[in-house]
């Protein structure tokens, strides 16, 4: 009877051998002691120490850090914040980034399995059948026979080599590159709405202007025909004078069109049909102009924490750099954990007796021996990658050092130029109309007041041009310093949506 019950029992034994197999690779397993492939340090750049038209930058503090967050509050134009707020929530471009976001947070899922183990259940139920041939003087026999199984397989790979940490450190960095690549698709997509309005308002301004010149030009046009009915003038002025007022009135039609096509352009960047917002853009407002025009530029070596294209960059880079780790640890041999339980009865019921279940455990170990050179051209394919990486990341650097360079120049130049642009109107303003009464008082001749009505519409509409340059100069600045993302947004009615 005492036999029967110990026969009964698992039949299993972890040998000696075994456990101390099994204890040293626990150890070293918890420990960690091995993670093969380079450890990932940040690139360092030699970035300039101040910028350019830019003597004395001061770094920035937690309120300047504020307005490059919202920048575009700083043009006071409560359309142009509702337009922004809207496209943040809408925008198909950033909803295709959220759903790569998505992408690389699955994938990180993925790879972080490997590190646990994996338990697999099996069942199955079989029916046979046995004929056997009938005996002389017997009628033939058959049997039935059911059989029911049910097993439990579990594995758990020891990473001794840190190929699998290195495989979730990768996905680690390329979910972080994919939550950059968001916030730069968020910086590019706030400039391009902010940008379409300033064109779209400027267009609106260049069409007031030739309107206001256009009948101006209308009313000299009558004036001169009055004169030639009286005999002051002839033909020829008449002709020159309605030639004017053609010439004016041929480039309103351009502008129109320009206009709508920037509300056409709004209407896509907030996910909405071409002519949704014609009714709320079409009637004219003046170009947004930036309440505070100077911007808080920090130091250059600011740029590389707050510009997302740069973070991106780093992320990639940490990616390419963990892939060597991954590729390098095949070169090592894999240990895994197996342990798998069968049952086995002719009656489910009887599944759960011990006297029907097998039992088995222990360590397994693999190692590819010789591959043709696979492995090895695996790990050279990983560091090209990581190089062409660390030269994107210097690349990128030194682009967005030069997009705030260039914004920075432009700004400060055209507003120079609209300076100068303000004062030629004004002197414009002041020829047309010395032109205009010394060709009423038969002075001079009409000529006169033609190149002075010329020159004031070239003028006011290169003011018009200036100041929307200005503003779009702005917003290439604020673009180029990375504003419009915030680690933490903060509670404001204007606030992106949470990166």
């Amino acid at each position: 009877m005492e036999e029967r019950r110990n026969s009964s029992r698992p039949c299993f034994r972890i040998l000696p051998w075994a456990a101390r197999f099994l204890g040293c690779v626990c150890v070293l397993a918890l420990a960690g002691c091995f993670t093969v492939g380079p450890r990932f340090h940040p690139p360092q750049v030699n970035a300039p120490p101040a910028w350019t038209p830019a003597p004395a930058p001061t770094p920035l503090t937690p309120e300047q850090e504020a307005e490059l967050t919202h920048w575009w509050t700083n043009f006071r134009d409560p359309l142009l914040d509702s337009l922004v707020e809207r496209a943040a929530k809408s925008n198909l471009d950033l909803q295709e980034a959220e759903a790569r976001l998505r992408q690389a947070r699955a994938s990180r899922g993925i790879a972080a399995a490997a590190l646990l183990p994996t338990l697999n259940a099996t069942a199955s139920a079989q029916h046979s059948r046995t004929h056997t041939s009938p005996a002389p003087k017997a009628g033939p026999a058959s049997s039935s026979t059911d059989l029911f199984q049910a097993g439990l397989d579990a594995a758990w790979e020891l990473d001794l080599f840190g190929g699998v940490r290195r495989g979730v450190e990768a996905a680690d960095a390329s979910l972080q590159a994919a939550v950059e690549d968001r916030r730069d698709v968020l910086v590019t997509l706030l400039s391009e709405v902010a940008l379409n309005y300033i064109s779209l308002r400027g267009f609106q301004q260049q069409i007031a202007i030739a309107d206001k010149n256009l009948k101006a030009q209308q009313q000299n046009a009558e004036l001169t025909r009055k004169r030639q009915r009286g005999g002051f003038v002839g033909s020829l002025d008449v002709a020159n004078a309605d030639a004017q007022v053609a010439t004016t009135a041929s480039t309103i039609p351009p502008f129109e069109a320009a206009a709508r096509q920037a509300i056409y352009s709004l209407s896509v960047l907030l996910a909405r049909p071409p002519g949704d917002l014609v009714a709320e853009l079409a009637p004219a407002a003046g170009i947004p102009a930036p309440a505070v025009p100077d911007v808080p530029l920090g130091l250059p070596s600011d740029l590389l924490r707050r510009r997302p294209d740069i973070r991106r960059a780093e992320a990639q880079l940490h990616a390419a750099t963990a892939n060597i780790g991954v590729a390098m640890a095949d070169l090592f041999p894999t240990f895994n954990l197996t342990s798998a339980a069968s049952f086995q009865s002719l009656k489910v019921t009887d599944l759960a007796r011990t006297s029907t279940s097998t039992w088995s455990a222990g360590p397994t170990a693999a190692w590819e021996l010789f591959s043709g050179g696979r492995i090895t051209s695996n790990i050279q394919l990983q560091k090209a990658l990581n190089d062409q990486a660390l030269l994107a990341y210097r690349k990128t650097v030194l682009i967005a050092l030069q997009d705030v360079e260039n914004a920075l120049v432009a700004y400060a130049k055209e507003r120079e130029h609209r300076k100068a642009l303000t004062d030629a109107v004004a002197a414009n303003r002041k020829a047309l109309e010395v032109a205009t009464q010394l060709y009423t008082q038969g002075a001079t001749d009409f000529l006169n007041v033609i190149v002075a009505q010329g020159s004031l519409f070239a003028a006011e509409n290169a003011l018009v041009v200036s100041t929307l340059s200005i503003s779009a100069d702005l917003v290439a600045l604020y673009k180029a310093l990375g504003g419009g993302w915030a680690e933490e947004p903060r509670p404001a009615a204007a606030a992106p949506p949470k990166p």
